[in-house]
């Protein structure tokens, strides 16, 4: 690590002192190179404190895994299979949605729930809840506003590069992506996988409830089904690790989510590795939508499956904390993988660590 990034390194090391941080991973790229690559807490399991966390240990990270999922589809957009303004209904004749594929990506479909209530077992059922979304009538009409697509979101993607690719989202991450760039995540683990799991934590029994919002609320609609997200005992269960849910359930150590940034970033290429082209990764991040989000209940900038904020970086925040984007105007991108579900301050505590040093 240079000297020069140690006042980030021991922001870190106070969060896990202090109790607000309990097992987290943190990797900085600047200008091109890994500077900090940092792990530190428990990722739970037996004996006293748990077992440590390590360099490889995955952990869910929420919403981070949605820019994940549409690049997965934006490869396609790439190779010319996907247009970004056909209707997604000439790549998935069943679905009813007059939506493009480019309002899919950017969450204005109008499809920002899943229609009908399903028991968290269905997270290991993608026929079913793809034919839910199919069939199911939009909030608004395509387009004309935006709404997070909080659990919907991979399930719209992945089921586009299903129908054009023939693999599961899932697969075509490992094979296609976190392969070439040797990035440690992925969606759909497998066993031995599962093994390097962190649990998921939270000190606040009401966390839950505050995340969910208002009950009624689209924001309440839109995060309380499917089933068992918030729970602890699904999401640190076998079934959830080995489903692909991919709006919520990417698992990945930080190491890997500030490389893939770091592809990007550098314009589509890593370690010699050219996965899409500089003109799509232009496109992918670009505000496509600028306005209300009626899920997040704030105003959003989306791209193509990112969020833009105003200094013009651009990336991902999840529920509970973890947090991964590329900063183009100071050079760097950062990501942040925690296994204990609070609130953002501890990004931005680092965040600051981090611009006072650049």
């Amino acid at each position: 690590m240079l000297a020069r990034f140690a006042p980030v390194r021991d922001c870190f090391h106070d969060l896990l002192a202090s109790g607000r941080e309990t097992g987290a991973g943190l990797t900085v790229w600047y200008d091109g190179q890994p500077v900090l690559d940092l792990v530190g807490g428990s990722r739970g399991g037996h004996g006293p404190g748990g077992e440590p966390w390590l360099p490889d240990t995955l952990v869910n990270v929420y919403s981070v895994g949605k820019p994940v999922a549409a690049l997965c589809l934006l490869l396609l957009v790439d190779r010319g299979a996907v247009d970004l303004d056909a209707p997604v209904a000439r790549y998935w004749p069943e679905f009813r949605t007059p939506a493009t594929v480019r309002q899919v990506l950017s969450h204005t479909a109008g499809l920002p729930a899943f229609p009908v209530p399903r028991p968290a077992t269905a997270v290991a059922d993608w026929a079913l809840l793809t034919g839910d979304l199919a069939a199911a009538d939009p909030e608004w009409s395509p387009g004309s506003v935006a709404g997070e697509h909080a659990w919907t979101y991979g399930h719209l993607v992945g089921e586009l590069v299903r129908r054009v690719d023939g693999r599961s989202v899932g697969r075509f991450l490992g094979e296609e992506i976190a392969g070439p760039w040797r990035l440690d995540l992925g969606f759909g683990l497998t066993g031995a996988d599962q093994r390097r799991c962190a649990d998921l934590r939270y000190d606040d029994p009401q966390w839950p409830a505050r995340m969910l919002g208002e009950p009624g609320s689209l924001r309440a609609l839109s995060i309380g089904n499917l089933a068992g997200g918030l729970d602890l005992a699904v999401v640190n269960s076998p079934l959830w690790r080995g489903a692909e849910v991919p709006a919520v359930n990417l698992h990945a150590t930080a190491s890997g989510l500030a490389r893939l940034y770091s592809g990007l970033l550098a314009g589509g290429v890593l370690d010699g590795v050219r996965l899409v082209s500089r003109d799509l990764v232009a496109e992918a991040t670009r505000v496509q939508y600028d306005g209300p989000d009626l899920v997040l209940e704030r105003r959003a900038r989306w791209t193509l499956g990112m969020q833009r904020e105003p200094d013009g970086s651009w990336g991902m925040g999840g529920l509970g904390g973890s947090s991964a984007w590329a900063d183009p105007e100071r050079g760097y991108t950062f990501a942040y993988a925690t296994a204990h579900l609070a609130e953002h301050d501890r990004v931005d505590e680092l965040v600051e660590a981090l611009h006072s040093v650049l």
